[in-house]
């Protein structure tokens, strides 16, 4: 008979050591039968974690929150935040915990936080719990853009809990175990700037240099170099989304993160047919958060940022607004500069190529896309297919032929580079279908369909035989994402 490996965990408080006013302790809810849904093994094993032993009865306890090693300090964080426009002093961990700090394998430190612990002092009448959908859905999501290389939070695992969660319906509740760089967000500065207190605004900066952007503390003004360093972030995050289509659905500034992570799977999805004013969350009436309007958000998140970290800019207002000023106004080239190399890579064109010339071939690509309501990821890929000189792939996706014909003329121009598109143009992402599809499943009992798509999503650049379905554009007609909570 073989014995259950030992679960040897060292987590850290250093969250709630350097900012206690910014930490609650608290406790997770009991799981009346814990039971394992999805074990993120490749991060454990990145983690320094054992997957057999954190199957056990131990390891279930960790992974829920009910039972932590000796030393850690669970805590609810506090953060304020502006939510569709609209400022909350006081918003935090309402259903989720920071359980402590991971040592990685690479050295580097994480943050071990659950999503569905149950309720905090922050959960503002609500039950702080999850079901087992929109859990599995940001492992699915988050998974996906680690494998397509954008910067994400990751989902180590996720436990059903055995207690009943009242949504439209009783559904089946889980907890997801998350591992982050950090979750210092925009909202965390603006909570210890509305404290008043500048040691604590101090203390926050600090902290957030030295975990993300520690080339900041030997600048002249490492608070005005953090705040550059942020923006520069978050240039580069958002073309990565606009690049594979990616639409974060909730982008408040509780939900931007100082490290430049992606943070929050609630009501996000992936646009099919190409056009900018897609959205999906059924939270977002207006549609202030659609995919060709995330740029503009995140600038507007970043400027509370600005506002938020004003006092340590300079001593005098005016001079600090002007600094703020400066440093804001190069998210838009820096946005710019990050989306147009994403498209020249995307259409395999060659660094010599004037950047006019390709600016003009991205423009008018997606004017055509729009127009005909082209599946972006498709098209992109098939667009590898032409260079090889198959243009059907792509082509048949197009109505107006004409029109894509004489695009894709000009594009073969310049020799574009089939093998490099390839490496940058999916084959698979998490479409909203499949993704429904498996948390149905799951919420049913059967995770086979939820295994398979993340076994797919997870190599989304290597086609494979077999896997034309998980390729395919789904149903017309309107998809609704929705938070869970």
């Amino acid at each position: 008979m073989s014995v259950a490996p030992a679960l040897t965990v060292a987590l850290g408080d250093r969250f709630a050591s350097a900012l206690p006013e910014m930490a609650l302790p608290w406790q997770a809810a009991e799981t009346p039968d814990p039971r394992l849904l999805a074990l993120n093994e490749p991060l454990a094993a990145e983690l320094g974690l054992d997957a057999d032993a954190l199957r056990t009865p131990e390891g279930l306890a960790l992974l829920t929150g009910t039972a932590v090693p000796e030393g850690a300090r669970p805590v609810a964080q506090a953060y304020a935040g502006h939510q569709f426009g609209y400022y909350n002093p006081r918003l935090g961990d309402g259903r989720a915990l920071l359980l402590g700090e991971l040592t990685g394998v690479d050295g580097r430190l994480h943050d071990l936080h659950l999503k569905g612990s149950g309720r905090t002092p922050f959960s503002r009448g609500a039950d702080g719990l999850a079901a087992v959908g929109p859990m599995l859905r940001e492992y699915v999501v988050s998974e996906a853009m680690a494998a397509l290389g954008i910067p994400t939070t990751r989902s180590l695992a996720v436990v059903a809990t055995g207690r009943p969660v009242r949504r439209e319906t009783l559904l089946p509740g889980a907890v997801l175990a998350r591992v982050a760089s950090s979750h210092l967000r925009v909202g965390s500065a603006q909570f210890a700037r509305a404290t008043g207190d500048l040691d604590l605004l101090r203390r926050l900066a600090d902290e957030a240099i030295a975990r993300h952007h520690p080339a900041a503390a030997g600048a002249e003004q490492p608070y005005l170099a953090l705040y550059e360093a942020v923006v520069a972030a978050q240039a580069d995050l958002v073309a990565r989304w606009m690049l594979v289509g990616f639409v974060h659905g909730v982008m408040n500034t509780d939900n931007m993160t100082l490290s430049g992570e992606t943070i929050d799977y609630g009501p996000c999805a992936f646009m099919e047919a190409y056009d900018p004013d897609t959205w999906f969350s059924s939270v977002d009436e207006g549609g202030r958060y659609r995919y060709g309007n995330q740029p503009l958000a995140a600038e507007w998140d970043l400027a509370r940022l600005a506002e938020a970290l004003l006092p340590l800019f300079a001593e005098e207002q005016e001079p600090a607004v002007a600094l703020a000023v400066e440093a804001l106004g190069r998210f838009r080239p820096l946005f710019d500069a990050a989306l147009l190399a994403g498209w020249r890579a995307k259409l395999g064109l060659p660094e010599g190529l004037d950047d006019d010339v390709a600016r003009g071939l991205v423009d008018d690509l997606l004017a055509l896309l729009q127009a005909n309501r082209v599946d972006l990821t498709s098209f992109c890929r098939g667009l590898s297919r032409a260079a090889r000189g198959d243009a059907e792939p792509a082509r048949e996706l197009v109505l107006d032929l004409a029109a894509v014909d004489a695009w894709l003329e000009r594009w073969r121009a310049p020799a574009p580079d089939a093998d490099a598109m390839d490496r940058v143009n999916p084959v698979y992402v998490p479409r909203n279908h499949l993704v429904e599809e498996a948390l149905t499943a799951a919420t049913a009992g059967d995770l086979a369909p939820f295994e398979r798509l993340v076994e797919v999503v997870r190599r989304p650049f290597d086609e494979r035989p077999g896997l034309e379905r998980y390729a395919e554009q789904g149903p017309e007609g309107p998809f609704v994402t929705y938070c869970g909570t």
